[in-house]
């Protein structure tokens, strides 16, 4: 019974490599896309806005005719940071880890130097304006876990747009509820375009 049980373990495990998705060819994520970069992006795994279909893209207004999509398990494949800020929620700090946002941006084929502008769009409707030079100086994180657990849907995630504000000469002085504005939790979009 083990042997057989092994057997067809190693059957279905020899096929997972070619149902994963490829995104070096850019095809289509096999799971649930969890964040999308659009704009000015040289890599594309889907098309435009649908308004019946993206119903929450179409309600903040999006508009693209092509898009990179990451699945949780491709963000997870791209290098992770770690950092520790003490958060405005509760005042305490917290460990938060995930790829740079330059890392994302960086495998979607956007620019990565010039006048480039970013609009970082959360699930509530919030879109915080931020700079590709920003991003890079401040070392963003587009966070999938805190304190070691992924970060949920209904809470600050499935991805949160953060800084370490402790350690940042613009926002260590700044009273903690003002630090993050910046920062927009349940993240699943970013536009990119020209300054």
């Amino acid at each position: 019974m083990k042997k057989r049980y092994f057997l067809k373990s190693a059957a279905l495990a020899g096929l997972l490599p070619a149902a994963h998705p490829s995104w070096a060819a850019g095809k289509a994520a096999a799971s649930p896309g969890l964040l999308t970069v659009s704009g000015l992006v040289s890599r594309s795994n889907r098309g435009p806005v649908d308004p019946a279909l993206d119903q929450l893209m179409a309600k903040h207004g999006v508009r693209f005719d092509k898009a990179f999509v990451f699945d949780a398990e491709a963000l997870r494949r791209l290098p992770a940071v770690t950092i520790r800020p003490t958060l405005e929620y509760d005042g305490r700090p917290h460990t938060l880890s995930g790829p740079l946002l330059t890392t994302v941006l960086e495998a979607a084929g956007a620019p990565g130097a010039g006048d480039v502008r970013l609009a970082l769009r959360a699930v509530d409707g919030y879109a915080a304006p931020v700079s590709l030079a920003d991003a890079r100086a401040w070392r963003m994180v587009v966070a999938t876990h805190i304190d070691g657990a992924p970060l949920a849907l209904g809470g600050l995630g499935p991805q949160w747009a953060v800084y370490e504000a402790d350690t940042l000469a613009a926002f260590k002085d700044k009273p903690l509820k003002e630090r993050f504005a910046l920062c927009p939790w349940g993240l699943y979009g970013i536009e990119v375009a020209r300054g």
